[in-house]
């Protein structure tokens, strides 16, 4: 991503449009929940937007279906027909799912929805819902280049979308500052030190990385999965100065930068909407664990998948009202074996999304949501997604969040019901053996029902 972006207006569809108005908990007013948020951990929250925790997040039937007689007939359908396909073979025995609609904040229909499962990358929803709050919306993440003692620094401000090119701008400010001092040669080293190790969370695969995960650090270029993607920034870094004349003395090393280093070089990232919008459609591991951290950072806490989490989990309770009963995270991706996170938890951070009062700040989750059938998001053709006869008559229909490990399928999302009503819906299954393809085909019929389309 460049820093020279021109910034798309966010929420191209904003659900809700017919909602009632919401009267806050005596004791949830915004200002009021800032301040705890504040005396707790020091959390900066970005937006003035931030008013009283979900006004779901009170709803006392959230993990019980609804009596029938309280539902239209069009729910009433829906909500049987989910009775009866929940049970289909593919998604095995242990399924959590809820649905909520939005404008009433009814819960329509709930299987196990207090029930905690590996969420799988619906975690992603968490791990946003933080970074946007804290960070703010329109944060950018810096790579510096400073200079000391004969040697060039790149220092890595956790920008996990950096490129060649921008190193390559990087060098070229760097360069034309050597030369200017007289200087040909240079050695090269990295400062990561922003983050702490362990670089790996508890509960990852050893077959993750570097492929789906990389070992997370504070410096990265063109998204590279290697074991060390400092040392591997800092070659790229190595290979530009040497294009712009400049003689690299040695392999690159790393350092950490001291007080008498002099800046010569800075690039700021796209903002963080733009980013979180990008590891949302492409389901994107490294973003996620990197957002962490720095969410962490930013308030006041380790960079560390601990300080991570616990932020996570404050931001949801102490500014949204989100329940935690049965929550367990220990990554930003959701690819720990460990993390749990109920279907109702998952519904409660998306019906976020249908309240206006967070558009500007949440509001980069809901369009990064992806769409049933489009392509080049990880619910795209590409990927076998909404293409059976049950569920084709949903493609643009369905705005969801997708997940998945060996053991675990989520969907997690919105769509408009056939009463013309948004519906916010999680399906978690875990523990079914059948093809993977087979379980997403069961959870994109299960989003089908909901829209109405599947009758």
């Amino acid at each position: 991503m460049s820093n020279m972006t021109t910034e798309a207006p966010v929420n191209t569809f904003l659900p809700g449009g017919r909602r009632r108005h919401r009267k806050p908990r005596q004791n949830g007013t915004g200002n009021g929940l800032r301040r705890a948020l504040v005396l707790a951990m020091a959390v900066p929250v970005a937006s003035t937007a931030l008013a009283a925790p979900s006004a779901f997040a009170a709803d006392k039937t959230v993990g019980a279906a609804a009596k029938t007689d309280d539902l239209d007939a069009t729910d009433q359908r829906m909500a049987s027909n989910l009775e009866t396909r929940v049970l289909d073979q593919r998604l095995g025995l242990n399924v959590s799912g809820v649905v909520v609609d939005a404008d009433s904040d009814t819960t329509v229909w709930g299987h196990n929805a207090s029930t905690a499962l590996m969420p799988a990358s619906n975690a992603k929803l968490a791990t946003s819902t933080a970074a946007l709050t804290v960070l703010g919306p329109h944060h950018r993440f810096t790579t510096k280049v400073v200079y000391g003692h004969g040697a060039l620094t790149l220092v890595g401000g956790g920008d996990r979308t950096l490129t060649t090119a921008d190193l390559a701008e990087l060098a070229k400010t760097a360069v034309a500052g050597l030369k200017a001092a007289g200087l040909t040669s240079v050695k090269v080293a990295v400062d990561d030190s922003l983050f702490p190790e362990p670089t790996l969370a508890a509960g990852w695969n050893d077959g993750y990385y570097p492929d789906t995960v990389a070992p997370v650090r504070a410096l990265v270029v063109d998204g590279h999965g290697v074991q060390d993607t400092s040392i591997d920034a800092g070659q790229v870094f190595a290979k530009q100065l040497a294009a712009e004349g400049v003689t690299v003395d040695g392999d690159v090393t790393r350092a950490t930068v001291g007080p008498g280093d002099v800046p010569v070089a800075r690039h700021r990232s796209a903002p963080l909407k733009e980013i979180v919008h990008t590891m949302l459609k492409h389901s994107d591991n490294n973003i996620a664990e990197t957002l962490l951290r720095m969410t962490a950072l930013a308030a006041g806490r380790p960079a560390t998948f601990e300080g991570g989490t616990e932020v996570v989990r404050q931001v949801l309770t102490r500014v949204y009202g989100v329940s935690l009963d049965n929550f367990e995270l220990y990554d930003g991706s959701g690819l720990s074996r460990a993390d749990r996170i109920p279907a109702a938890t998952l519904a409660q951070i998306l019906e976020l999304l249908t309240q206006h009062r967070y558009a500007h700040t949440l509001g980069s989750i809901l369009d990064g949501l992806p769409v049933a059938g489009e392509a080049g998001s990880t619910l795209g053709p590409e990927y076998g997604r909404f293409d059976d006869a049950n569920s084709k008559c949903a493609v643009g229909k369905v705005h969801a969040k997708t997940g998945t490990l060996t053991g675990a399928v989520a969907l997690s999302g919105l769509t408009q019901g056939k009463d013309g009503r948004w519906k916010v819906f999680s399906f978690v299954e875990n523990g079914s053996t059948v093809d993977p393809n087979a379980i997403k085909d069961a959870m994109d019929d299960l989003a089908a029902t909901v829209n109405g389309c599947y009758a």
